[in-house]
């Protein structure tokens, strides 16, 4: 196995002078020394063959022992370093000062065709950052990660991937439900690639310490590496630099409405630069159409980060991340105006986003009302927001419209003449503003299921996957990661993904309950 290794971001940044691995508070750093924790008998258990492709590694070379140690972190590639990265974060609103990669150890960077990517291992041991915690992660929260990654790229969502997923052949002490009652789990690890794993709370920490000079030297590297195209003049780049993450920011969380994704921790520590979607924990999809809706129980209370808080805390993370630039722009006005500008491009992209799930393609004055009374109806009773849009794309006339649509209704038969009337009421006003679009049936429909996606990786099937996987079943694991490769595409044989939520996951622990730690 042969790649073509780089290090722009071990020898463009500085590093801890502390080589011993303990967990402490890390100086003028961007990141620490530390190597992965050999595991006892480590497995591989499935391998997207996609993203190994993208690294230059052979299906061949995909079997070897050599393979299964450098992503179970049993060995180092030669002549690389591994690393932790040093960051600080907001989490729930509160400055939490230094996080770091506390369960995260990056391996290296590897370039193929012209494109740069950082590998990384979730769950592979502890680092300087620790804090209280062991580093390690469970089959459970990595079988989790890994199809999600994976399936929000294929929707064609900015994020993270997944390389492998693998048993470390450890057992892990896990308190899933933070009541008081751990137990062990197996311990897992996933390989996890990215263009870059940096966050908002990467430069909040050097701003937090007053350490301008780092702060200035990371904004540096990461226009450099990533954002090439703004030109090399000082204080106009970071000014660029910030439009240029915000609209990135803004773009991936408009993709996480339409898709109903709820992304459930989005603390500045787990907002990538690069506006991609990092760190999945206890992350869902709306089942039944819900802007209240939150899958974190840690947050089930305040609902901070409920679907539809997300754009307002996209805003909010980066304000945070303003007032860690401002140090080397000095600048309010400026940083102000950016602020402004995503509060107004999320009206326009929410409007434009909104009509693509309708099939609208022209302009009307009422769209916003008919979109907003959609909203208010869709929460009226229970209904299924995948179920709902994907049906909506047969719609012909209004006199069908409500029997189109009955089976995203979690409760069809004791739904009251007056939720009937008013569905039907809207139906009629969709029909009338259908009749202004000139595109033709056939067409309405190959562009609503274009942006609609049939199937989505619901928590229960998850769940399922988890389950077959805790007893060494893999089957269900390698069916759900093929089925999620085309969720836009009918595939009649998996129609069965197709379904509302059961009723046995309604409160069913990793179905509707998730903790940080899920």
């Amino acid at each position: 196995m042969k790649l073509n290794i780089k290090n722009t971001f071990t020898s463009g940044n500085p590093a801890d002078s502390v080589l011993k691995n303990t967990r402490r508070q890390v100086e003028e750093a961007v990141y620490s020394y530390v190597n992965p924790k050999k595991t006892k008998a480590p497995q591989i258990l499935h391998v997207s063959e996609e993203m190994a492709s993208e690294l230059n590694i052979s299906e061949k070379e995909l079997t070897s022992e050599f393979f299964k140690n450098i992503v179970t972190g049993n060995e180092i590639y030669p002549n690389t370093t591994p690393f932790a990265m040093c960051y600080g974060g907001h989490q729930f609103g509160n400055w939490a000062g230094q996080l770091g990669d506390g369960r995260a150890i990056n391996l290296f960077e590897v370039e193929h065709q012209n494109k740069n990517w950082k590998v990384q291992l979730k769950g592979a041991g502890e680092t300087p950052y620790s804090r209280t915690a062991d580093g390690l992660a469970v089959l459970r929260s990595s079988v989790r990660e890994y199809l999600c990654s994976e399936a929000m790229f294929h929707l064609g969502v900015p994020t993270t991937r997944a390389l492998s997923l693998s048993l470390s052949g450890d057992a892990v002490l896990r308190d899933i439900l933070y009541d008081g009652n751990p137990a062990y789990e197996k311990g897992a690890i996933v390989s996890r690639v990215s263009p870059s794993f940096l966050r908002f709370g990467n430069y909040e920490i050097f701003a937090a310490r007053k350490d301008i000079k780092n702060l200035k030297s990371l904004v540096d590297y990461t226009i450099k590496n990533h954002f090439s195209i703004i030109e090399k003049k000082p204080k106009e780049r970071y000014i660029k630099f910030f439009k240029e993450v915000s609209k990135r920011t803004l773009e991936m969380i408009i993709h996480w409405q339409r898709v109903g994704f709820v992304h459930g921790v989005m603390n500045t520590d787990n907002m990538s630069i690069l506006g991609l979607t990092i760190d999945f924990g206890p992350y869902g999809w709306l089942e039944g159409f819900d802007f209240d809706w939150t899958p974190n129980t840690t947050d089930r209370q305040h609902k901070r980060y409920r679907f539809g808080n997300q754009p307002n805390i996209g805003l909010w993370n980066l304000y945070q991340l303003a007032n860690a630039l401002y140090p080397i722009i000095e600048e309010v006005a400026p940083l102000n105006e950016i602020l402004e500008q995503y509060k107004s491009d999320f009206e326009t992209k929410s409007l434009q986003m909104m009509k693509s799930k309708l099939g609208l393609f022209t302009s009307d004055e009422d769209d916003v009302k008919l979109i907003q009374d959609l909203e208010d109806t869709l929460q009226l009773v229970e209904t299924d927001m995948t179920i709902f849009y994907r049906k909506l794309s047969d719609f012909t006339d209004n006199n069908s419209g409500f029997e189109l649509i009955k089976e995203a209704f979690y409760d069809y038969k004791n739904i009251s003449t007056e939720v009937t009337n008013t569905w039907n009421l809207w139906f009629k006003r969709y029909d009338e503003r259908l009749k202004f679009e000139r595109t033709s049936i056939e067409e309405r429909k190959k562009k609503m299921n274009a942006v609609n996606p049939k199937y989505v990786l619901r928590n229960y099937m998850s769940q399922l996957a988890i389950d077959e996987a805790d007893k060494g079943n893999y089957t269900l694991l390698d069916a759900l990661f093929q089925l999620l490769k085309k969720p836009y595409s009918e595939q009649p044989e998996n129609e069965k993904w197709f379904a509302k939520r059961p009723e046995w996951a309604r409160n069913k622990v990793g179905c509707s309950m998730l903790s940080c730690s899920s």
